[in-house]
């Protein structure tokens, strides 16, 4: 080792943690108990990381002694301690840990901060609880010693432009002979924590489940454990009361929010393994990260492995928890991970039953299901077009908006069908209020036929799969034919129906030749629409290719080239019929088509392809109308 090395290093902190630490130095939270247990928690973790690299290298528990937490108060110091026997870190680990954040939560933690009156309940989701401490210290002085090395470091740091890192002394080396010490220094307002019943008050409301000893060692007296430190997914379910779970998946997901759902449960048989698994109520900031991972943990015989085992589908990567097995190997490595049958099975199973219990909560608890539908539905909705083996499942777990109400079920959408209607409709865009003006709807409408409207760009993408529920296939509204000759119109229509049936329309083949003369190669085709009924014209894809709301999706992302959609019109629109009447007049027959087509094109949300151009001929056909 050289002097470079050994000396003490005094370093900026990266730009994202400072102004965090601003934030927390100014304490921007109602609620500063959250240091203590998100101190635990990481304690906790390092904890984790040795009994798991003990597995491989036993000589890291040379002393044979399990990892424990310690707290220690010292009101005459004013300073509170944080001490684990843990995994430790070195020179370097100490400085990447605690001076730089290598993922961009801190971004998204500071710009969701403006959106949260209080922002408690974000601190734990995005992985930034060291700085918390700083709520309370204006100094905080770590102590490390990776487990299995000669030597200890000291990380120091007031909470302003940097932190230092030197070799520790040789008292602070001796104290710490493996894990991390965390000294904090307490603001004069936050005396409160050195009180031993604050800090058992804390412990037992965040920390009561972490699975190692949490000691506190009083100024006077002996030490005590003040947690239960028992892994609480394996405990029976007539033991535990509602308040216990919510407290685990608080701790277990570092959550504020309450569960929305909780399964329990254990699995017998080829396979034994433990399941605690939560639903969240609210969204976590990194639901729509592309790489879509999911963080439920897995546990060996109750040692922690890891949160990668992807043991949950992509389009359940909310649900929380943790899965224990009894038979798989404690040194498993990541790539038998992802090639272990047992976990293939377990996987199978647990999502089965995940997607079972959402179900019978529907049914049982709508209220409750809502609140999940409402956070995480334009996920679970990825599995649709992903998970073939469920999909029927996961369509019938699906609440959509609709133009007969809010949160219907394709199970109600089936037993309200009209009599002669075959398909369920829908229709997709980017708000509910455009879709229901969409001229589109207005066939459906007049026969009362229920429409799903559909507003997540999710659902460009699963309504592309061939679909069908309960023998009754799924069909866009703005694409292919429409027939809804069978249904009978409702009654209150049923008078201006039998007007437009009885009143002569343009001719069919004139207007058609005039109107495709005038748009060349805008659009593919020109067709007479069964869709409407008092507009003028609509754009739809063709029945082979793509919709039209995936192909603006895919365009905007540069993967795919959008294709030219087919123009609806309607020949007792006068609109139309001042096309048929123009024949000779060509510009007035080109501004009356081209109209039909920007005018359909604004109703789907776009623009003109010219907005100049289209300004200009509306500007000369209402003058002409005034003249």
């Amino acid at each position: 080792m050289t002097m470079t090395d050994t000396a003490p290093l005094s370093q900026p902190f990266q730009a994202e943690v400072s102004e965090l630490l601003h934030l927390m130095v100014h304490s921007v939270y109602s609620e500063t108990d959250i240091f203590l247990r998100e101190l635990i928690s990481n304690a906790s973790d390092a904890c984790d990381k040795l009994r798991y690299e003990a597995i491989a290298r036993p000589e890291l528990i040379g002393d044979g002694e399990p990892p424990k937490i310690r707290i220690i108060p010292n009101k005459k110091a004013s300073m509170l301690t944080v001490a684990d026997t843990g995994i430790g870190m070195d020179r370097q680990e100490l400085i990447d840990n605690l001076g730089t954040i290598a993922r961009s939560g801190t971004k998204a933690f500071v710009a969701k901060l403006a959106e949260a009156k209080d922002g408690t309940g974000l601190i734990g989701q995005f992985g930034v609880g060291f700085y918390s401490a700083f709520m309370v210290a204006d100094r905080i002085v770590v102590t490390s010693r990776r487990a299995g090395s000669s030597e200890a470091w000291t990380w120091s740091s007031s909470g302003g432009a940097g932190f230092e890192v030197a070799p520790a002394g040789e008292d602070d080396a001796k104290r710490v002979a493996r894990g991390t010490e965390i000294v904090l220094h307490l603001k004069s307002e936050s005396a409160k924590y050195l009180e031993e019943y604050q800090i058992e008050r804390i412990v037992g409301a965040y920390s009561d489940n972490i699975q190692f000893p949490i000691e506190l060692v009083p100024e006077e007296g002996e030490p005590r454990q003040i947690n239960s430190a028992s892994a609480l997914w394996q405990r029976p379910k007539s033991e535990l009361k509602p308040e216990d779970y919510t407290q685990a998946y608080k701790q277990i997901a570092g959550a504020f929010d309450e569960p929305a759902m909780t399964l329990h449960y254990r699995a017998e048989g080829r396979y034994s393994y433990a399941v605690l698994l939560f639903a969240p109520s609210t969204k976590p900031f990194d639901l729509f990260e592309p790489a879509r991972k999911g963080k439920v943990k897995l546990y060996v015989r109750r040692v922690f492995i890891t949160d990668d085992a992807d043991l949950m589908p992509a389009y359940l990567r909310f649900i929380r928890g943790v899965i224990d097995s009894e038979d798989l190997p404690l040194n498993i490595s990541r790539e038998m991970l992802q090639n272990n049958p047992q976990l293939v099975q377990i996987r199978k199973a647990v999502t089965s039953r995940v997607v079972s219990e959402l179900e019978a909560l529907g049914e049982k608890e709508p209220e409750s299901f809502a609140n999940i539908w409402d956070a995480f539905g334009a996920v679970i909705k990825e599995g649709i077009y992903e998970d073939f083996e469920r999909r029927e499942k996961l369509l019938a777990l699906a609440r959509f908006s609709t133009t007969a109400g809010e949160k219907r079920s394709l199970k109600q959408y089936v037993a309200d069908l009209k009599p002669n209607q075959t398909e369920i409709y829908f229709l997709v865009g980017d708000s509910a209020e455009r879709l229901k003006s969409n001229p589109r709807l207005e066939a459906a409408r007049a026969r009362g036929i229920e429409v799903l409207l559909l507003t997540d760009a999710v659902d460009a993408f699963w309504t592309s799969a061939q679909l069908e529920f309960e023998g009754k296939p799924l069909k866009s509204l703005s694409q292919g034919d429409i027939n809804f000759d069978l249904v009978p119109v409702l009654d209150e229509h049923a008078k201006e129906h039998a007007k437009d049936e009885a009143e002569p329309a343009a001719d069919e083949a004139d207007t058609i030749a005039i109107i495709k003369a005038s748009l060349g190669d805008r659009v593919t085709d020109v067709k007479v629409s069964t869709r409407l009924t008092t507009s003028a014209s609509c754009l739809v894809a063709s029945g082979a290719g793509p919709d039209r709301e995936l192909e603006r999706l895919l365009s905007q992302q540069n993967r795919g080239v959008r294709t030219k959609p087919i123009l609806e019109i309607n020949l007792r629109h006068p609109l139309v019929t001042a096309i048929a009447k123009a024949g000779s007049e060509a510009r007035t027959a080109d501004d009356l088509s081209l109209l039909l087509l920007e005018q359909a094109q604004i109703l789907d949300g776009e623009l003109p392809e010219d907005p100049a151009a289209f300004t200009a001929r509306l500007n000369r056909l209402v003058l002409q109308g005034l003249a």
